[in-house]
């Protein structure tokens, strides 16, 4: 039985996991509407929670039909984000599975 939008399904990842951001640049081949923010990509965080299962909207911004994707609460440290902050200081961002690796 297909999950509905909101239900969690076999979500990969488990809170407390460290992931990395695939650092993918698709954008560069195609015109993509993608919703991953460039200063995560390549990096590594810790999973908090699968939030739920949703259309990808990657695929919704150009009316495709759009494939349900487990979205989770990730954690990064922030000062390597943005090379500034203090030890202690979080970044906390949603992202969809697919864009997501085991570290």
């Amino acid at each position: 039985m297909k999950k509905g939008v909101g239900e969690i399904a076999a979500a990969r990842f488990r809170p407390g996991q460290r992931v990395r951001v695939k650092d993918a640049r698709p954008e560069r081949i195609a015109r993509l509407h993608l919703r991953t923010p460039h200063y995560v990509r390549g990096r590594m965080g810790t999973v908090e929670r699968a939030l739920g299962t949703f259309p990808n909207p990657e695929d919704i911004a150009f009316n495709r039909p759009a494939e349900p994707r487990v979205l989770y609460h990730v954690l990064f440290d922030q000062p390597p984000v943005w090379n500034e902050g203090e030890a202690g200081d979080t970044l906390l961002i949603e992202l969809f599975e697919h864009w997501l690796e085991e570290a």
